[in-house]
């Protein structure tokens, strides 16, 4: 069987009965994971250290928010235990499994209605945007709290933010400087003040939305946060992109949008993957040369 940290699959025993099988899966670039067999059935685990350990509880929480306003043509799996690590102890995190399978033109059209419908919920936060904690957007930190208007949140605790962790880690280029500011001084201009605070996933790339084996699609790996709905609909549409019928079905419920946020959106997830490797500071520079 696949190796499972002695301590997790004690804590997964604990739970639900002997683990039967181990079978490692696909967890992302920074976490170990499996899907194990349990007497209480099939779960999902991943363990790490470094950074990836220090994400699990966090990750937990915000799965945790999406699972309390999501309707059940979304799955959101729920946590079943979760620890950040602590010295040379992994961290865990140990969630139901969730089956997967192939979308339809159909599944894809209810998905992106399905999280139309969660973005015009109420989200948590009395009408200011952020979260509560600060959190993780896959191994780098995410900045929170609550502010009163979104053009300063997504400035100051997104771009700003993200752009000073890149540039800790050699990423940033100092030229980048001068145009980013200027963006922050029209970012009132362009972004909505106060747009109906949607609950977030944050994170919403192809790997982070599952098809699932009875038509609907799961939620993982979020990084959630209050703030406009179309900074989500941004991100799907980087690194390949979803379903034509995806945009169809969310459009319907949501309405039309609007370009120049489209391209803020989307320069944030740019930055951020600018510690992935040097492909990405083009699209960095273009996307800030129109801010000069």
């Amino acid at each position: 069987m696949h190796s499972l940290p002695p301590h997790v699959r004690a804590v997964i025993e604990d739970k639900l009965g002997a683990a039967r099988s181990v079978r490692a899966v696909g967890g992302g670039d920074v976490s170990s994971a499996a899907r194990i067999e349990t007497l209480a059935g099939r779960v999902f685990a991943k363990w790490g250290r470094g950074a990836a350990g220090q994400t699990y509880a966090a990750e937990a929480d915000g799965l945790a928010a999406l699972r309390a306003l999501a309707s059940d043509e979304l799955v959101v799996p729920e946590p079943i235990a979760v620890a950040n690590s602590t010295g040379e102890m992994p961290g865990w995190l140990v969630l139901e499994w969730i089956e997967p399978g192939h979308a339809t033109e159909a599944d894809w059209k209810r998905f992106g209605r399905a999280l139309a419908q969660l973005h015009q919920r109420e989200a948590p936060g009395e009408g200011a945007y952020g979260w509560a904690e600060d959190n993780w957007i896959g191994s780098k930190p995410q900045r929170n709290g609550w502010v009163a208007d979104w053009p300063t949140f997504f400035g100051q605790q997104r771009l700003l933010a993200q752009a000073e962790t890149v540039r800790q880690r050699g990423a940033w280029n100092a030229a980048w400087d001068r145009p980013l500011n200027a963006l922050m001084n029209r970012l009132p201009d362009i972004l909505p003040a106060h747009p109906h605070p949607a609950l977030l996933h944050g994170d919403l790339w192809a790997g982070n939305a599952l098809a699932t084996a009875d038509g609907r699609f799961a939620l993982i790996d979020p990084a959630v946060h209050v703030g406009h709905a179309e900074s989500d609909i941004a991100m799907t549409e980087l690194f390949g992109g979803f379903a034509s019928a995806f945009y169809a079905g969310y459009r319907e419920v949501a309405g039309p949008r609007d370009a120049d946020q489209i391209e803020i959106y989307q320069l944030f997830h740019l930055i951020n993957h600018l510690t992935h490797g040097p492909g990405y500071a083009g699209a960095v520079a273009r996307s800030l040369s129109r801010w000069p």
